[in-house]
């Protein structure tokens, strides 16, 4: 299955990021809150007014959006309680991230909560191309629910929660934003939730800081000079 979507930065911009599993993906829906260390250029973190952060949870029809753009066939709308239920393994799975990438123990209620979701009947895997859809044709909101489950319980057996440079579990190495996120890159090499957004600030910084060098050293403004001969001898 794909894995990540796109979110909506402090200045209403959208723009995708590929968190790497479909546990944190479902997280980033408003689990990461205050104590997750998420800095103002992530756009998730908590507005420094005090209010509320974004909540992609607030109503059952956000969540029956958000599953069914990722399993077809689902059938039904959520309710009340079923949102509550999806809002409280959301918030353990994004606590869960937060000490696998901090090196942190975990929370015992947070396992207990994933691993409660992760018991319950899932989404069968089903090979297209046959005659007959074998049970795959409905799908009941909490089998979704439960292979986002099972899909955190894969990655935090995976991962550990030992934190540290050889974890595939990172935070954005902006430290102004420090969105985490998986790292499936065979070198793992992946530095920043995303090329187009933390890592061309983190170019056009060191561009800048060049630039400032340059000049303090006299060496922009000696290739000013040097230019400006050039272009007076030759005309």
């Amino acid at each position: 299955m794909m894995t990540g979507q796109w979110l909506r930065s402090d200045t209403g911009t959208r723009w995708f990021f590929d968190s790497g599993a479909l546990s944190l993906d479902f997280a980033y829906l408003g689990g990461f809150r205050a104590g997750s260390r998420l800095g103002p250029e992530s756009g998730l973190a908590q507005p420094a007014d005090g209010s509320s952060p974004w909540d992609g949870l607030l109503l059952p029809a956000d969540l029956d959006d958000w599953l069914a753009e990722r399993f077809p066939g689902l059938t039904g709308g959520a309710s009340d309680r079923e949102l509550a239920d999806a809002r409280g393994l959301r918030d353990a799975t994004a606590r869960l991230a937060v000490a696998a990438v901090d090196g942190a123990a975990p929370d015992p209620d947070d396992v207990d909560m994933l691993n409660l979701f992760a018991a319950t009947p899932d989404v069968p895997p089903a090979l297209a191309g046959g005659r007959r859809q074998a049970g795959a044709g409905r799908l009941r909101l909490g089998q979704a629910l439960a292979s986002v489950a099972r899909d955190g319980v894969r990655l935090f057996d995976e991962v550990g929660f030992g934190g540290g440079d050889e974890s595939r579990l990172r935070r954005c190495a902006n430290p102004l934003c420090g969105l985490v996120y998986r790292d499936e890159s065979r070198a793992r090499s992946r530095r920043w939730c995303s090329m187009q957004r933390c890592g061309n600030r983190a170019k056009v910084r060191a561009h800048r800081a060049r630039l400032a060098g340059d000049t303090s050293t006299g060496g922009g403004s000696g290739a000013s000079s040097g230019s400006g001969a050039g272009a007076g001898s030759g005309a």
